[in-house]
């Protein structure tokens, strides 16, 4: 089946809410998203409830500048595409229910897209050329796992956290550091004046087989650090943001370049928020010209929170023949993959 002309994505799973029309899978004609980063920076975090309150007030704006910058009406849409979790239950339905009764009212189809096989989309907008099957790191603020990502079957979970995401420790080093919400760049800014190699680190899980991770045990280790050198000096708060980002983004590395090498795979694809870290993106281009695979990484944009990416993945779903009826409901945890059955 071909790819759907037009496609609207709308994105919604957290504090960002993002609207983009995707011409024929690939082609970008427009992608807007409305940060709620001033309305949550007095908590430190984000505060549920009121992203989901901002995301109804702002929903229909945010969709509506996203078609006039595509220069499209509503009834050029071929397809909705919408992020159907996971992610802050409130703020998916918010997103969820506006774009079931915009297919509806258009009679078009709506498909659900996991957030995962978006941010796996990025890789795929941001390079055309790249072809199934790759390895997928996913390295986010509530994800950090690898998949092999093959042309039809689902992606195969291959290993994640078993307790933090790499972008969660990023923004709780971030605190204990005393640094401004959002955290995790903030601390790699922090790091560029910093000696990575000034703290001994743990690499935890580096060196064990199997592609899990694990980040609870790096972050105690640095609430450690930060109590045995108070007060921190300036240069000793740089020096343990380096230390930390390199301890954290070696782990990354070490183990997607053992997936794709025991995968027998010669491309990596790196995506989500965490994607954006320039130490991640040069350690992990060095290792791909080490070992002679290819590596992709989105531009910033399309790391972070976008539809673009939902419009994208949506496209190649309803390609598949995908469709949902309008009781598809929002899950604050879905896998990506379902396993065995």
């Amino acid at each position: 089946m071909a790819l759907p002309r037009l496609v609207l994505g709308v994105e919604s799973s957290c504090d960002e809410m993002a609207a983009a029309v995707v011409r024929d899978g690939t082609d970008v004609l427009a992608s807007r998203v409305r940060s709620q980063l001033e309305l949550h920076r007095p908590y430190g975090g984000v505060v549920p409830e009121l992203a989901s309150r901002d995301h109804v007030r702002s929903v229909s704006q945010v969709v509506r500048a996203a078609l006039e910058e595509a220069g499209v009406g509503e009834r050029d849409l071929d397809a909705v595409a919408v992020t159907m979790g996971p992610g802050l239950l409130g703020s998916l339905l918010v997103g969820l229910s506006f774009a079931k009764a915009l297919a509806y009212r258009l009679g078009i189809p709506v498909v659900g897209v996991h957030h995962l096989a978006g941010h796996l989309a990025a890789a795929e907008l941001a390079a055309p050329g790249l072809t199934r099957p790759y390895v997928g790191l996913v390295v986010s603020g509530g994800h950090t796992a690898l998949y092999r990502v093959e042309d039809l079957a689902s992606p195969k979970l291959l290993g994640e956290t078993a307790d933090d995401a790499v972008g969660e420790a990023f923004d709780k080093v971030a605190k204990l550091l005393g640094l401004p919400y959002p955290g995790g760049p903030a601390l790699a800014k922090l790091a560029e004046a910093g000696r990575e190699d000034a703290f001994a680190l743990p690499r935890p899980r580096q060196h064990e087989p199997g592609y899990d991770f694990s980040y609870s045990g790096l972050k105690t280790a640095v609430a450690r650090l930060v109590r045995a050198h108070e007060p921190l000096a300036d240069a000793t708060r740089a020096d343990i943001a380096a230390s930390f980002q390199a301890a954290a983004t070696d782990v990354l590395v070490a183990k997607a370049r053992r997936a794709v090498a025991d995968e027998g795979l010669a491309r990596l694809v790196v995506v989500g928020g965490v994607a954006a870290n320039r130490r991640l993106r040069e350690r992990v281009a060095a290792a791909a010209e080490r070992d002679g695979f290819s590596a992709t990484f989105p531009p910033p944009a399309l790391c972070t929170d976008n539809a673009a990416m939902v419009a994208a993945a949506g496209a190649r779903s309803l390609a598949a023949g995908e469709r949902h009826d309008l009781d598809l409901t929002a899950f604050s945890r879905l896998p990506l993959d379902p396993g065995p059955a």
